[in-house]
């Protein structure tokens, strides 16, 4: 139970988050739409073995948590739910990459380096995604993404689908809440629910989420609802907007063609 109602707050968290009005709120959101599709495209574009190169990339995010004034724990921990699948995914490389890189006389696997990359580059990317949505707001990013033509279907089974976790959720925890009640006075309650019981909430549960669907369906054709998710109109990008991008794009463009870290330490070294 109590899983679940962290879980809710978590959703809620970004959408609250999305109502704050720091300056990076007030940037169009098809600018940063943009921006972070960029990002994510840069940050898969490296090698399997570049790892220093991606470090400047760490920027992006931490730009957007301290302008956007977005708590640190609440995305860190939305990331850990992709970081099984992810690991997942890179722990394959040492099975089947054997090279050997040696890093100041040290070998080290080419497996485990490009392990290494690959869960960097899934961390930055799904950072991203997050943080655009808390910055932004999951019903001002549906607009950029139709701004952007992305196809209505798209755009709409992605807003439903968002809306109807929050929706299953609480259904899911209001059947936990009356099990909870009804067993209370039997021996050994409190440990969760009995398996047993596992096939009638599971119906009950799926009986409830649909016709709490059914009634949102209708409040939604009820209101004119044709198919299109309507949220207002957006207003044209401004210099403010396009400036913001531009920045970024330039940004990353210049953390993929050159290696600053290395370039950062022949500085320091007096190479250059």
């Amino acid at each position: 139970m109590t899983n679940i109602t962290n879980s809710l707050y978590t959703i809620r968290f970004f959408d609250m988050a999305a109502r704050k009005g720091t300056f990076i709120h007030r940037i169009h959101p098809v600018a940063k739409l943009l921006a972070a599709i960029t990002y994510i495209l840069v940050a898969s574009s490296f090698g399997k073995y570049d790892i220093i190169p991606l470090l400047p990339l760490v920027f992006y995010p931490v730009v957007l948590l301290a302008v956007g004034d977005i708590p640190v724990m609440p995305v860190a921990k939305r990331m850990l739910l992709a970081g099984p699948f992810i690991a997942g995914m890179g722990i394959l490389n040492p099975l089947f990459d054997h090279g050997v890189f040696y890093v100041g006389g040290v070998s080290i696997g080419a497996g485990w380096i490009a392990c290494m990359s690959l869960i960097i580059k899934g961390a930055l990317t799904v950072m991203s995604a997050l943080l655009l949505i808390a910055i932004t707001g999951m019903d001002k990013t549906a607009q950029a993404l139709r701004m952007l033509k992305v196809p209505r279907a798209f755009v709409l089974q992605l807003l439903l689908t968002y809306r109807y976790i929050s929706v299953l959720m609480e259904e899911t925890a209001r059947v936990l809440t009356a099990y909870n009640l009804r067993a209370s006075a039997r021996k050994g309650s409190g440990k969760g629910v009995k398996k047993n019981a596992w096939g009638s909430l599971a119906g009950q549960l799926l009986l409830r989420t649909l016709g709490r669907a059914e009634r949102v369906h209708g409040a939604m054709l009820m209101r004119g609802f044709n198919g299109e998710y309507n949220t207002g109109e957006l207003a044209p990008m401004n210099i403010k907007d396009i400036a913001y991008l531009a920045i970024w794009v330039l940004f990353f463009a210049a953390v993929r063609i050159y290696n600053i870290p290395a370039l950062i330490g022949l500085l320091i070294t007096g190479v250059l």
